[in-house]
């Protein structure tokens, strides 16, 4: 049986100032944050379990899961305490609906579906990626159409904004995302996990570099493909141990990370000449790479074409960024039922705002 939303009357006054909660749990961090009137974070609480994961060099479902059912009253009660409020001021509960690992999503719906009928409170299910894009809104304008490149653990797209709230996916990885190609080339060069941080500032320092191929697929394309280029990175290694020498870590890196940062700056700025965008986003994980983000600054400083990057902090999984993308829903009445569920596969396009 369905279960009503909490109270889908409310049609939100855009002059009355608002709070919203919001629960992000999709992979192995749990934030809860509060925002006022979409805009203005007053907490943004943020538990990594990056510690608990490392010894097994990647993300255990099962144990995040479990460190989220841990974390996530006392995160709250600290995002709660932070802001200032109660919770009876809060307007509405956001939290993270999907995509990501299912039994980490249940822990947020189940926390914010709760919240929300306990307050009485509209309820609303979020796209984690639209949350990364509109991170960005957390710092500056937006300015319509524009074009974000979203590049994290799991994802790596270029998604068209042509108006707020309306996403249109125009490239896609066809199979690792940029954040688990950086990691499994982190392992392959012996770094801990999460071996991105490490690989960028080894590319930064390197004074050689071993040139690797660009994947740049059939003409007029904009996905991505990065299992070769990673495949190619073991080859060099395997070449130089079969020779009996030390491969060169730092020149692969720097080989590694100037490919990927080619393709993914190359076709962005190739998209961003075909649809005619106003802006740029860049979000995600990945975004908070030093090298990825000069590059596409010179590119678009060079192309006459405003920038938004969000600070590292609002890059990585955060609650902040889904009350943003939350907004949306909040300021056109769209909420979502007491009977939703987390969707570990959920389509971006599909989220896109009704109005």
């Amino acid at each position: 049986m369905s279960i009503s939303n909490p109270q889908p009357e409310i049609i939100p006054s855009s002059s009355d100032p608002y709070l919203i909660l919001a629960i992000e749990t999709s992979c192995d961090e749990t934030s809860v944050a509060i925002v006022r009137n979409g805009r203005e974070i007053l907490s943004n609480v943020i538990s990594s379990q990056i510690e608990t994961h490392k010894q097994f060099g990647g993300v255990v479902p099962e144990i995040a899961s479990r460190k989220h059912v841990e974390s996530i009253t006392l995160i709250l009660e600290e995002a709660i305490r932070e802001a200032g409020v109660s919770l009876e001021e809060i307007d509405a509960i956001a939290v993270t609906e999907g995509p990501g690992l299912i039994g980490a999503l249940l822990v947020g719906v189940v926390a914010a579906k709760s919240l929300a009928l306990a307050l009485d409170i509209p309820l609303i299910g979020t796209h984690h990626i639209a949350g990364h894009i509109y991170a960005n809104h957390l710092i500056g304008d937006i300015d319509y159409p524009a074009l974000a490149l979203v590049v994290s653990g799991g994802h790596t797209e270029l998604v068209l904004l042509e108006s707020e709230g309306k996403f249109r996916i125009i490239g896609r990885t066809r199979d690792d995302a940029v954040g688990e190609a950086y990691d499994k080339v982190a392992r392959a060069l012996q770094f801990p996990y999460p071996g991105g941080p490490y690989v960028d500032r080894l590319a930064q320092e390197a004074t050689e570099e071993v040139v690797l191929p660009r994947s740049w697929l059939e003409p007029g394309s904009y996905d991505f493909s990065f299992s070769g280029l990673k495949s190619a990175v073991l080859a060099e290694i395997n070449r130089s141990r079969m020779k009996g020498e030390t491969p060169d870590f730092s020149a692969l890196a720097r080989g590694f990370q100037q490919s990927v940062i080619d393709v993914v700056t190359g076709k962005a700025l190739k998209a961003a000449a075909e649809f005619g965008i106003r802006q740029m986003l860049l979000c995600g994980g990945v975004a908070a790479n030093r090298g990825l983000r000069d590059k596409l600054e010179a590119l678009c400083q060079e192309a006459g074409l405003p920038l938004l990057i969000p600070p590292n902090k609002l890059c990585t999984d955060n609650a902040a960024m889904i009350a943003a993308a939350a907004d949306l829903k909040w300021r056109r009445g769209e909420f979502s039922s007491l009977d939703m569920r987390g969707e570990p596969v959920m389509s971006l396009e599909e989220w896109s705002v009704k109005s």
